[in-house]
This record gives C-alpha cells, structure tokens and sequence, in this order.
C-alpha cells in the first residue's frame, strides 16, 4: 500500500518535503536566535541548506505517509527564559506557524484561479508532477506538519507550548510524562489502528481537512 503511489506525486512530496522541513527548522532557529540564543547558529542550524535539517527516516516516513519529522533544532531553554519567560514558547511554535504561512501562500493560486481542483484529477505525465499537483501537497503537508507538531506531546512543539498555557501545578505532571511521549506517539502510530483507535484519523485528517478546505476548497 505505502508504494502505490504514483511517481508524480513522489516528485511532488519531495520538492514539498524539502521545503517545508527546511522553513520549519530554521523557523525555529530564528526564533531562538532573536531572543539571544546563539546555539542553533552554533550547530549549523541557523541556515535554508536542506541538508542541514532533514532527517531520512522521518523524510521517507513523510513520502509515503503525508507526516513525519526533521532534526530537531537544538536550544538552550535557560538561554532563552533569561530574556523571556515565554521566549521557549515562541520558539516552538515558530515552526509550525511557518508551515500553516506556507500552506497559506501555496493557496494563493487556487484562489486566483490560476490553478483548479479539477486538473488533480488529470492523469499524470511520466514522472514529473503538474503544478497544481504541486501545489496541492505543498498546501496539505504543510498543513499536516503544522497540526501534527501541535499535538500536545513530547517531543513535538505542541508539547512545549503547552507547558508554558498550563497551570504551575500541571506542569509537574507533564513533567512525568515527558520521557514516555515519543513512546506514546509510536503506539499511536503504529499500534493504534489495531485496536481501532486511529488517532490521526479521528483527529490529524478532519484539522487537516477542515483547513485545506477553508484554504483551497477542497
């Protein structure tokens, strides 16, 4: 199933997967770099060369599957909180509001009418993707980087974002749950669907689809 689809639409996934890790990373770079945090710069991150940010497996998981991730850029919360106390906070969600701006100027063809819903369902020619094919995955994987990276759990941005709404006293709580987060996100991942429970079906695709329709109607 995951190598069904067509070569199009892989040529598509990569030029937006390129992209959009590059902008979401160095999002975060920036961030942290405008609130006097020299790490990322340190470490090379605070740069647009894709090579410095993508990460294989999560690259090859985004082909196939419409999510995955990038290599974390790296901060110094200690850094940041000398300047502000919510400056980790905005760092975090540096990144995903870069893919929902993204998402947003992609959109802007379909609703100029330069490019319609209907030539997506044109049959491809050989390997190379039509625009608005391009266009249409540039504006759906952005959007699902931004929904899924919102998602309240380590150690995804939504996780860091969250400790910093919530209550001193919740806070201890997720403290707890913080080393168990990746392993939490793997099991609904991959064990969810077993035990009918998907959760990215029940809540990453209607977001998801919710915003593309506000954003290109479809």
């Amino acid at each position: 199933m995951l190598f069904n689809l067509e070569p199009a639409t892989l040529v598509a996934r990569i030029i937006v997967l390129v992209v959009a890790f590059t902008i979401h990373e160095f999002a975060h770079a920036w961030s942290a770099t405008q609130f006097g945090d020299d790490t990322p710069r340190l470490n090379g991150r605070l740069t647009l060369n894709p090579l410095a940010h993508l990460d294989p497996m999560g690259s090859i998981v985004l082909l196939f599957s419409g999510f995955g991730w990038a290599k974390p850029v790296p901060v110094n919360p200690y850094a940041l909180e000398r300047r502000s106390r919510y400056a980790f906070m905005w760092v975090a969600l540096a990144g995903p509001m870069s893919n929902l701006l993204l998402a947003v100027l992609a959109a802007i063809p379909f609703q100029l009418g330069l490019v319609s819903l209907s030539s997506l369902f044109s049959p491809s020619s050989g390997y190379l993707p039509s625009f608005s094919l391009v266009v249409f995955e540039f504006v759906t994987i952005n959007l699902v980087l931004m929904v899924f990276n919102l998602i309240p759990l380590a150690p995804l941005d939504g996780e860091k974002i969250l400790y910093h709404l919530v209550p001193y006293s919740f806070r201890t709580t997720m403290d707890v749950i913080r080393p168990y987060g990746p392993m939490i996100l793997i099991l609904l991942i991959i064990a969810g669907p077993y035990i009918g429970l998907n959760f990215f079906g029940l809540v990453l695709g209607p977001a998801v689809s919710a915003l593309r329709s506000l954003l290109i109607g479809f």
